[in-house]
């Protein structure tokens, strides 16, 4: 059973943390407004204007769009609704799709990425996969499935789906598959990441209408909160906030990949995302003095593929990025 271990269970204590993916900066003032009106409203949670807000974000009829409570409640719920016996996770990668997929009774093949730009094969898939999950920008590594290799993927009688919860970090809508429609591909997206939302749980699912009513068959009524449906719907019509956070990712992800690679001993991986991961030496005494020093961040071992010298670091802006390299400075020494 793969270890199911996150990095809020590392950003204790107030540590400055490192651990965690989330953007730090404050919250669009129409997004807080938005969630205090939900607040107050004493209605039974409705998830249509959500729904049509997502649509109209991908280019997509209504019918082809689930929204729910995170990412990982869709991911969860396409295992549980659609209970595949063969299913494959391409691994490294984030482990709640393979816990939901083993917990509904699949038998989960790891297909694996290759560590030099962790790259997959998709014939390395087994054909008889019924559901095959991968995340782009994937996470722990930071890289983009390329959108032919997922392509390559579907075929009749398969469900393949791509946790695309970290895609808002990325500026080029060409790496995205939200707006491909087609048979068999479900895209998930997490609004967690880049607007500071962990605690509200907001997300949805993109998909075949047919596959999506299946998915929305299986739930129970107002399954998803009036504040996810708040959130939701602001989210999905600002375009401003995700192109100004992109950028101050990709610039504070470069002066981290820039500091990284003048320490000696760190192997660090180009990322699309707003985490990096890197090797170490001796990645276990690296942690516990990062967090002797007050610092939080991933150890990576129980991502499936990778052992005690990985560690996962979040981006973050300004100053915050001297900080972590200085911490991992010294921590080497």
């Amino acid at each position: 059973m793969t270890a199911r271990v996150h990095g809020d269970a590392f950003a204790t204590g107030g540590l400055a943390d490192f651990a965690v993916n989330v953007w730090p900066e404050p919250r669009p003032r129409r997004l807080d407004t938005a969630l205090e009106a939900a607040l107050r409203d004493e209605r039974y949670p409705d998830d249509r204007a959500a729904r049509r807000a997502v649509a109209a974000r991908h280019r997509r009829p209504v019918e082809e769009v689930l929204v729910a409570n995170g990412a990982c409640d869709a991911l969860w719920l396409i295992a549980t609704a659609l209970r595949p016996r063969p299913a494959a996770c391409v691994h490294p990668s984030f482990t709640e799709p393979e816990a939901a997929l083993r917990a509904a009774g699949a038998e989960v093949t790891h297909v694996a990425r290759e560590p030099a730009g962790w790259t997959f094969d998709p014939d390395a898939v087994p054909a008889d996969a019924e559901v095959v999950v991968l995340g782009s920008p994937n996470n722990p590594t930071g890289d983009l499935a390329p959108p032919a290799a997922v392509r390559a993927l579907l075929r009749p009688g398969r469900v393949v789906v791509v946790d695309e919860s970290f895609m808002d970090f990325v500026a080029a809508e060409t790496a995205s598959l939200a707006a491909a429609r087609l048979p068999g591909l479900v895209v998930v997206r997490s609004l967690t990441k880049l607007w500071s939302l962990a605690g509200v749980r907001a997300g949805y699912a993109l998909g075949p209408p047919e596959l999506i009513a299946r998915l929305a068959a299986h739930r129970q009524p107002w399954s998803v909160n009036a504040l996810a449906c708040a959130a939701i719907a602001a989210c999905a019509a600002d375009t401003e906030t995700p192109r100004a956070v992109a950028s101050a990712a990709a610039a504070a992800r470069a002066r981290l990949l820039a500091g990284l690679a003048a320490l000696p001993g760190v192997t660090a991986w180009p990322s699309a995302a707003n985490f990096v991961l890197l090797a170490v030496e001796d990645g276990r005494a690296v942690v516990a003095r990062l967090r002797a020093a007050g610092v939080a961040v991933r150890p990576a071992a129980s991502f499936p593929g990778l052992d005690e010298r990985h560690v996962r670091v979040a981006v973050r802006p300004g100053g915050d990025v001297d900080l972590l390299l200085g911490a991992l400075a010294a921590a080497l020494r």
